[in-house]
């Protein structure tokens, strides 16, 4: 690649756009509730929620923060007012969920308990304990209908990371009431903040209307009185700094332990620069780019094994290290995914299985080929192995949508419906059933068709404005932040940053072991 040419100069402006857009987004997310309620919560003497976060992880430490465009194109405040990413605490990763109470409480609204089951299936499938820094009023319960039935998993979450012996503490620093009451109810481990934490089913008012008792909010649910009395508090914080003190000697104590390999420590940086990673992918992604400048930019030392690299070359297979953990990679080079594609695809997902090695996607494709001549040499067979061997394969996967990610090759490139442990996105991500031109192109095709069947003249000036309509529509709903906003990805990421990223999750994911699979589903030869 030539960082000096116009092309990359080019692309590398596209991308800074992108990145310009998506930091007022992130913006708006550290804004939380925005300055009056932001000034109301501090002038009651309390930490904001990315505080609490920052205070409770170790010195200098990473964060990897999920889902921080949650709610994004929604009437909800983009972040879902939740905080969630995996830090260090005590030299563990751990799963740290913040609520922020300055957007309405920290009341959880759906795009928020989205965003709260997706860190749990993270924790859960990564064996990461868990923190959960509370301060809710439980239920946005304008819109209880769309929380109420799938929010009861969050609790079915933490007993059955319990059961698996995955620890879960709440830290609770202000309200946890009515349904909100249950999460330090089936934490392992439980701190209130004396005189702040309120955590009972029924308020005083509640109580009052079904009961006819008088109470008030400390003897009903204060901290000192659980702490005391119920036994629901197993420590009685003085303050939110002692609290979160109390937090970290918890996790101090738990003996936890990586069951994964551990990686080597002596590898290399990579050779070429990662800043150059921001003039790689094409403003127009209908203009095909190599992969391995991606690879060359993130894996250890700049060393890739290619396997098969003369037979399919469409899609770039090969093996390599990530900040020292052994990778198996696949990257879409020229877009389709033919036959062979498919077929060598699906010998290496079965090899990294034999060998326990997880495996990365690197997205940029428009689908499997469509076309007589290649249905009649079995595409459709082809590429049912290889979602066939993506479905079964058992090692972790971690998905990178660098540029398309259309149709089926979504999915044979281990889309989120495929489970990969995370699914980060770069700002020139696009992904859809198909193209926005062609999809109106075939809606196109099949009302002039139909107008044709009935005998009828067709409405060229209609069909015009249909596919604008259409191309528009679905251009808006391709876009990574549109897809971020509704919990499809783990987040949208700066390219510079993807080997950070990358190892980041890795770390994590060797929390629990790395084993392939024993066997796959029929493949269809």
């Amino acid at each position: 690649m030539d960082a000096s040419s116009a092309e990359y100069a080019a692309n590398r402006d596209a991308m800074l756009a992108k990145l310009g857009e998506l930091e007022a987004e992130h913006a708006k997310v550290i804004a939380g509730g925005g300055e009056k309620y932001v000034e109301r919560h501090r002038n009651r003497g309390k930490l904001l929620a990315r505080e609490r976060v920052e205070l409770l992880l170790d010195e200098d430490s990473p964060f990897l923060e999920l889902s921080s465009l949650a709610a994004w194109g929604t009437n909800y405040q983009v972040g879902g007012s939740l905080v969630a990413g995996i830090g260090w605490v005590e030299g563990v990763e751990c799963m740290i969920t913040a609520n922020d109470p300055t957007v309405k409480g920290g009341a959880t609204n759906p795009s928020g308990l989205k965003k709260a089951l997706r860190a749990a299936e993270i924790a859960a499938q990564n064996r990461l304990p868990s923190i959960n820094l509370v301060e809710s009023g439980g239920a946005d319960l304008p819109t209880q209908k769309e929380i109420f039935i799938p929010g009861g998993r969050s609790f079915r979450n933490l007993t059955n990371a319990s059961a698996a012996r995955i620890p879960t503490i709440a830290l609770v620093f202000g309200n946890s009431t009515a349904g909100g009451a249950y999460l330090p109810g089936m934490s392992d481990y439980v701190v209130m903040v004396k005189e702040r934490a309120k955590v009972f089913l029924g308020g005083p008012p509640l109580v009052k209307m079904a009961t006819g008792e008088e109470s008030d909010d400390e003897s009903l649910g204060g901290a000192e009185m659980h702490a005391r009395k119920s036994g629901l508090a197993d420590y009685l914080a003085a303050d939110e700094h002692d609290a979160i003190r109390l937090g970290r000697g918890i996790v101090k104590r738990l003996n936890w332990h990586k069951l994964g390999p551990e990686p080597k420590p002596d590898y290399e940086e990579p050779r070429y620069d990662a800043g150059e990673l921001a003039g790689i992918v094409p403003g127009d992604l209908k203009v095909p780019f190599d992969p391995r400048e991606v690879i060359a930019r993130v894996v250890d030392g700049s060393d890739f094994d290619e396997f098969k690299p003369l037979y399919g070359p469409s899609l770039v297979t090969g093996w390599a290290s990530l900040h020292g953990y052994p990778v198996g990679i696949l990257a879409n080079a020229q877009g389709v995914l033919f036959s062979e594609e498919s077929q060598k695809a699906t010998q290496f997902i079965q090899l990294a299985n034999q060998s326990d090695t997880p495996l990365i996607f690197l997205h940029n494709t428009t689908g499997y080929m469509v076309g007589k001549e290649y249905e009649q040499a079995g595409i459709i067979k082809h590429g049912a192995m290889m979602i066939n061997a993506v479905s079964n394969s058992k090692v972790p996967h971690i998905s990178v949508l660098m540029g398309a990610s259309y149709g089926a090759g979504h999915y044979g490139m281990c889309g989120r419906a495929y489970d990969p442990r995370f699914l980060f996105a770069w700002p020139s991500a696009k992904s859809a059933v198909m193209g926005p031109q062609q999809l109106a192109g075939v809606l196109s095709i099949v009302a002039r068709a139909a107008a044709a069947g009935r005998g009828q003249d067709y409405d060229e000036e209609g069909d015009k404005a249909m596919r604008a309509m259409v191309e528009q529509q679905i251009e808006a709903e391709s876009m990574p932040m549109f897809l971020s906003g509704m919990l499809y990805d783990d987040g949208i990421i700066d390219p510079r940053d993807t080997r950070t990223v990358l190892g980041l999750s890795l770390s994590a994911i060797h929390n629990g072991p790395i084993r392939g699979a024993d066997g796959f589903g029929v493949f269809r030869m």
